[in-house]
């Protein structure tokens, strides 16, 4: 079983606990704000193997098989599972500035910010690759594709809409996993010491 087959049984085992024990599982996983009280490192990465339901389950697990098994054929299951743990990071530390700065009490749970570093990852490595979204079905290369969508985070969570989605989870993963890739290839903001 590769990585990213495990981080999807690891999602689902998640969500059954949390159907199983109700609340409790939230109340100790979910990455809950600094000043609720509720707060525990433990947290900046548990959240992300916890769900709102099963449509929230189904499409980030169903995101991270699309563009974790490519990026795992490419880098192996050691710099995949640095990369998502980064980008989950990444996501969780962008959602305490933001429920810091607004004063919400409300826990984050979900996947999608290290789906987000993993998106950007993929356009990184594959920037001329087709994908076709759901909506609206139009294709395009991935670098616009992942362009677009952080656009859209960005609008939604300037203007508050959609809310109860975390936006700026969302964008923490995309800025995460940007930061791994230029780190790696030794780009600005990061260079490597030539000898």
């Amino acid at each position: 079983m590769n990585l990213t087959a495990c981080l999807i049984a690891i999602n689902v085992l998640g969500f059954v606990l949390q159907q199983a024990l109700g609340p409790t599982v939230s109340g100790w996983f979910a990455l809950w704000p600094m000043d609720s009280g509720l707060f525990q490192p433990w947290q900046l990465f548990s959240y992300a193997f916890l769900h709102g339901g099963v449509t929230h389950l189904a499409f980030n697990m169903f995101g991270l098989w699309m563009f974790g098994n490519e990026l795992e054929r490419i880098w192996g299951p050691r710099r995949l599972a640095a990369f998502y743990g980064s980008s989950v990071l990444t996501a969780a530390l962008a959602q305490l500035v933001v429920t810091g700065a607004i004063g919400s009490t409300v826990p984050t749970i979900g996947a999608s910010g290290g789906l987000f570093g993993l998106l950007i990852g993929f356009a990184m490595v594959f920037p001329n690759r087709t994908i076709t979204p759901l909506l609206p079905p139009i294709p395009m290369p991935a670098w616009l594709f992942v362009m677009l969508y952080g656009l859209i985070e960005l609008t939604l969570g300037v203007t508050d809409s959609a809310s109860g989605i975390a936006h700026f989870a969302h964008l923490g993963g995309l800025l995460g996993g940007w930061l791994v890739m230029r780190y790696w290839r030794g780009q600005a903001p990061f260079f490597r010491l030539r000898r």
